[in-house]
């Protein structure tokens, strides 16, 4: 807080201001400024508001030894200045005695002895006040439970009372009776009283993710899977980083553990490290320390002790240390508990729940589903892999360069086992005239090596890996190998982004030099051997290839098939059949790319059958998959389906790298989403994303999980997208800023309409603020900071911040005005008006008027841009707003005015369903406005008639059933 308030406003106000925190240190702190700085005013209601203002903070921000000291200046104000405390405040303080009750039981050091005086406290003066006891016998309950004696009776004490207007909120009143009788082992009957609270009826600040938490194990055991996953998902991400929720955290960390998920679990406990040393509340992180020592024994038993584990600040663990270290902080824990307690309780709980097996052996929690595998180190299997191996080494070196010639799929993992054994101590280098030198060998390896960082993307490593490896083919008496990957390093600075020069153009030119030196080194080269000469022309066509599609230029298509020509009849002639095919598929994406899509099926046809015929078998996959897309361009989605299965299915017989399987699944998906088969498409989304991953290539990963994260949104599984977004936005690549600002924006954008979608409106628009804060920068993207503003604005104006609202749609507005987006700001300024008109009524019309003029502007705009709406015509949907707004602010007449001149820009329906949806739509509130509103009954029928009938003969049945029910209420009204 930068300077104490002067005045009791001005206290109020940082009251106010504080309590839109979330809980934690922040919000902690300043409530003890705050409270401090009451106390100068000389009023006690001040420092009352003020302390519980700050009991608050202590009570949710998990620091129970802080509360009750709050609370005890409250009594003391409370015994001496009773007057200070209206009914209101009154109701609250006897509340809040059993937020201390609650926080004693916290503290192991409180003796127990001490527990059950504040209870008898609490009784005295419920008493005294005229209460009823129903809310003591609930702690005398608490109180029970948690020592693990006389439960059954507390219980039957406490549940057999009303309730009463002290009581716990009915939501963790059902908490606590459903855990009485999962406790009993009754997970049914537990299930049942937990229904309103599982199914949101009943909710409050801590429910219903306490109950979330509790019923995740329940429901496996009864067989609800489908239930314990989207509760998992619901209730998790409210738990996330919380320190009052950090027992909840741990019961999550166990549901992982115990069905299949501890990779995920793993993942959230690194989201939630903090907690190991935030969490204050003893009894707390009790539960938490125990969900973690679950999931670690679990990862342990698994046989990945040595994988790293988030941890306690100040050190690196592996999940094998950080049990050790977690086990003997819980039993402490529970030790001190039980000793206090004169029990062996929660000793005794612990125990059960580390002894509890695996309840599934997997369940699919969210569209990322990774196994230890994929956090585990990598290097151990490829040493065990390489000591299995029992081919000779002479033969391996002359089998790895026979099935390179051959570009065989094979070939790869032969390289794979020779680098292994090569960089092993003691390696000795066979000699073998027929394998060469090490130098040579070497050679190879750093060109297959060069060869794969390029795959990746990884194009100055390639280069310096290829120049390398030609150093040590000279060395080796190989120049025409020495040539080729010189040729092959050429290629990879085409991709290497210039800062001096990034256009389409520069590119091109840059492709164009590296077709021109490709050309000189192979006349250069005599004497190369026919693979190796194929491979030069292969280069020097995939140079212009490249160039063609960086333009696509009528005038670069030409000699492209020139090139690929060359290849395909030095292949023929020198019977090289893999070259044969990609010659042929060179041509058939050159036609694709010159916009010829009937001649590359054509094309793809004939060199199908010559695969069948002649091999290589590896290349079927790839043909089909080309195919597939051909169907795609052509909107034939059935056939692309087809191909692009069947394509799959013969990928599975290679090794993953002979084909691009992430690329398949991803055309694959797109097939799907043209059929109408979403759920389809997202599966294939997912797995394209996880092979992109799994080969290294993260940026294409993300890419198909920002396309799945979209598509699960729109498929209205909100959990799921946002559960995978989260999980990507915690990777490392986000976290230390190593990728694509404007790809990381757009999986952050979908999280913040996911956000929306879920109802978690504040999260939502501090996201979208933080997003239009920071598109505000793209000044070479100004319409994307049009679109993310304008969706702040909305946000911000649904929470009923109309000032912050208007500032952000002038921001859309400024950006909109360099890169329109009409559409989709006269969609926005149209609901900020109805969001403003809703909200306030006559009091807002000003406000609300003045975005629908901005609104008119655009569908001018438009109009004289000629633009075209995908959706709703802007004009009659402006003059449907201005219906709408007028009818809310109760300036009916100018209302019903603005909604027959809808109607007459609409134009009436016809054969098209949306339209007459919408036209129904226009008489439908014209109708109210008339009807009910002016109290016109009669002449609001006669609309409703007409639109019926025309309607019902236009064969649109459906559109006049609302209207058929406000005719029905308007002649009964009238």
């Amino acid at each position: 807080m930068p300077t104490a308030p002067q005045t009791t406003d001005e206290l109020y106000q940082a009251l106010r201001e504080n309590d839109r925190r979330p809980y934690g240190r922040t919000r902690t702190v300043t409530a003890e400024e705050l409270a401090e700085a009451a106390e100068q005013f000389g009023d006690p209601v001040h420092l009352v508001v003020a302390l519980f203002a700050l009991q608050s903070a202590y009570n949710y921000g998990s620091e129970p030894r802080k509360s009750p000291v709050v609370f005890a200046r409250l009594l003391t104000l409370f015994d001496e200045q009773p007057d200070a405390f209206d009914e209101r405040r009154r109701h609250t303080l006897f509340w809040r005695f059993k937020w201390v009750a609650h926080a004693l039981l916290a503290l192991p050091e409180m003796p127990l002895t001490a527990l059950r005086q504040w209870l008898t406290e609490m009784r005295d003066r419920y008493e005294k006040a005229g209460h009823e006891l129903q809310p003591y016998y609930g702690q005398a309950y608490q109180l029970a439970a948690h020592v693990g004696e006389d439960t059954d009776l507390a219980y039957e004490l406490w549940a057999a009372r009303a309730r009463t207007e002290l009581s716990d909120c009915e939501a963790c009143e059902i908490c606590a009776r459903a855990r009485y009788h999962l406790a009993a082992g009754d997970d049914e009957r537990a299930l049942r009283v937990w229904e309103p609270v599982l199914a949101g009826r009943e909710s409050c600040q801590e429910e219903p993710a306490r109950s979330i938490s509790c019923a995740l194990l329940p429901l496996l055991r009864t067989g609800d899977t489908d239930r314990a996953r989207a509760l998992h998902l619901t209730g998790y991400r409210v738990c996330r980083r919380n320190s009052s929720m950090a027992a909840e955290i741990g019961r999550h960390l166990e549901f992982c553990a115990l069905t299949g998920n501890e990779a995920r679990g793993l993942e959230l406990l690194a989201e939630n490290r903090s907690l190991f040393d935030d969490v204050d509340s003893p009894l707390d992180l009790l539960g938490f320390l125990t969900g973690v020592e679950v999931l670690l024994q679990r990862v342990e038993l698994l046989g990945h002790g040595e994988l790293p584990a988030a941890g306690y600040a100040g050190r690196g663990w592996t999940v094998a240390g950080l049990r050790a270290e977690v086990r003997a902080r819980a039993d402490d824990l529970a030790a001190r508990f039980d000793a206090r307690n004169g029990t062996t309780a929660h000793t005794d709980r612990r125990k059960d729940r580390l002894d509890r097996a695996p309840l599934l052996d997997t369940l699919e929690l969210t569209l990322r589903t990774r196994a230890l595998d994929d956090v585990a180190p990598v290097t151990a299997p490829a040493a065990h892999e390489t000591a299995a191996v029992p081919e000779p080494l002479p033969e391996l070196i002359v089998r790895a360069r026979t099935l390179d010639e051959q570009a065989d799929p094979d070939a790869p993992a032969c390289w794979a086992r020779l680098r292994a054994l090569v960089a092993a101590p003691g390696y000795s280098h066979p000699d073998d005239p027929a394998v060469g030198s090490l130098v040579r060998l070497r050679a190879d390896l750093l060109a297959d090596e060069a060869g794969r960082a390029g795959e990746k993307g990884e194009h100055d490593a390639a280069v310096a890996l290829y120049e390398a490896a030609a150093g040590l083919y000279d060395e080796a008496g190989a120049p025409g190998h020495a040539a080729f990957v010189r040729a092959c390093a050429l290629l990879p600075t085409g991709r290497i982004p210039d800062e001096h020069a990034d256009g389409a153009e520069a590119k091109a030119a840059r492709l164009t030099g590296i077709h021109a030196a490709l050309v000189r080194l192979h006349e250069e080269t005599p004497g190369l051997a026919p693979y190796l000469e194929a491979r030069m022309l292969r280069l020097r066509a995939s140079a212009l290839g490249l160039r063609l599609q960086t333009t696509r230029s009528e005038e670069h298509i030409a000699p492209v098939f020139a090139e690929a020509d060359l290849l395909l009849a030095f292949a023929e002639r020198h019977d090289i059949a893999g070259q044969v095919s990609g010659a042929l598929l060179l041509r058939i994406s050159t036609y694709a790319l010159s916009g010829d899509l009937p001649a590359a099926l054509a094309q793809t046809d004939a060199l199908l059958d010559r695969l069948k015929a002649h091999g290589p078998a590896w290349h079927l996959p790839r043909a089909l998959g080309m195919r597939g897309r051909v169907h795609l361009g052509l909107k034939d989605a059935q056939a692309a389906h087809a191909d692009l299965t069947e394509s799959l299915r013969l990928a599975a017989d290679w090794p993953c790298d002979a084909v691009d399987t992430a690329g398949l699944h991803s055309a694959l998906a797109e097939a799907c989403m043209r059929l109408r088969r979403p759920d389809e498409a997202l599966r294939h989304f997912t797995r394209s994303a996880e092979l992109e991953l799994r080969h290294g290539d993260r940026t294409d990963a993300f890419c198909a999980y920002s396309n799945a994260a979209g598509l699960s949104l729109d498929l209205g599984r909100v959990e799921d997208c946002i559960a995978l977004l989260d999980s990507l936005l915690a990777e490392p690549d986000f976290t230390a800023g190593e990728l694509d600002d404007r790809l990381v924006a757009q999986l952050r954008l979908t999280r913040a309409r996911a956000l929306h979608a879920g109802e978690d409106l504040k999260a939502a628009t501090a996201e979208f603020a933080a997003l239009a804060a920071e598109s505000a920068g793209w000044d070479d993207d100004p319409g994307s900071h049009a679109m993310i503003a304008a969706e702040t604005a909305v946000l911000l104006a649904e929470s009923g911040e109309f000032g912050r609202a208007r500032e952000a749609a002038d921001q859309a507005l400024a950006a909109h005005a360099r890169a329109p987006r009409y559409e989709q700001l006269s969609n926005c300024l149209r609901e900020l008006a109805r969001l403003r008109a809703e909200q306030q009524g006559a009091e807002g019309l000003a406000g609300a008027l003045a975005f629908l003029a901005d609104a008119g502007k655009v569908a001018e705009e438009a109009r004289t841009a000629g633009y075209q709406a995908h959706g709703r015509d802007l004009d009659s949907a402006l003059a449907y707003e201005h219906g709408r707004v007028n009818a809310y602010a109760g300036a009916y007449e100018t209302a019903l005015t603005a909604l027959d001149e809808a109607l007459t820009l609409l134009g009436e329906p016809g054969d098209d369903k949306d339209h007459a949806g919408e036209w129904a739509e226009y008489v439908r509130l014209a109708a109210v406005v008339e009807g009910t509103y002016m109290e016109r009954p009669a002449p609001a029928r006669t609309r409703l008639g007409t639109a019926i009938s025309l309607l019902t003969g236009l064969g649109h049945p459906e559109a006049t059933e609302q209207l058929s029910s406000l005719s029905g209420r308007l002649r009964d009204k009238g």
